[in-house]
């Protein structure tokens, strides 16, 4: 299946969540289409992290996404439930600024609380718009891709790199490169293709063409 999105936005609770979730996409996509990557909480509360945003801007442009494209908030870290509506008011925002064809968001198997909020939440705002949900590995239980998506080696390898900017996360399994690799082969397997991302189908709106214009 061909599909298309001029305005795509893909949204994380926290830096890195999107790159570990469909860094590769990602990578194939930001020249093609007008992306916008929305993270809802810069996780500077905590002292240890000062360092976090500076790599998740060196990754974002390792992607491809420059620094105008990719947006931080100031969410509290774990306690995005307690800010709910502030935050669908925030989403709301996006909608209307931006208008996207396509959301990604965390998978509905997430069991993280703030990953959980962002993606009702999202299906709360964007409702009429496509929304697909990205697995990070670490926070899911029962995740299982129902929609995958080709993606090439050099994306992978793409994502590798853009992963390594996050030293301050380098003794996370997670970020292994050997893990990244693993799982785009996984999901290309599912596709029989080499390499894929997957992601849960959340929302679909189409319309069905006899022919491709």
């Amino acid at each position: 299946m061909i599909f298309y999105g001029h305005k795509v936005l893909f949204l994380g609770a926290h830096p890195d969540d999107i790159e570990l979730g469909c860094g590769g996409l990602l990578a194939h996509i930001s020249g093609k289409a007008d992306v916008l990557c929305a993270t809802l909480s810069d996780n500077q509360e905590n002292p240890a992290l000062n360092a976090l945003v500076g790599e998740h801007y060196k990754s974002m442009e390792v992607l491809g996404v420059p620094r105008d494209k990719v947006l931080l908030s100031q969410f509290e870290t774990r306690n995005f439930p307690r800010d709910r509506q502030e935050i669908l008011e925030y989403l709301y925002s996006l909608n209307r600024e931006h208008k996207p064809e396509i959301v990604f968001a965390h998978t509905q198997a997430d069991i993280h609380q703030d990953h959980a909020v962002v993606t009702m939440e999202a299906l709360r705002a964007f409702r009429g718009t496509t929304v697909l949900g990205y697995d990070v590995l670490r926070s899911s239980y029962g995740f299982f891709p129902q929609f995958l998506v080709e993606i090439t080696g050099e994306d992978v390898e793409r994502k590798v790199r853009a992963l390594a900017e996050y030293t301050i996360y380098s003794d996370k399994y997670y970020f292994g490169p050997e893990i990244i690799r693993a799982t785009s082969i996984r999901h290309g397997a599912l596709a029989e293709r080499e390499y894929a991302e997957g992601f849960d189908i959340l929302r679909v709106v189409g319309v069905f063409a006899d022919r491709i214009p």
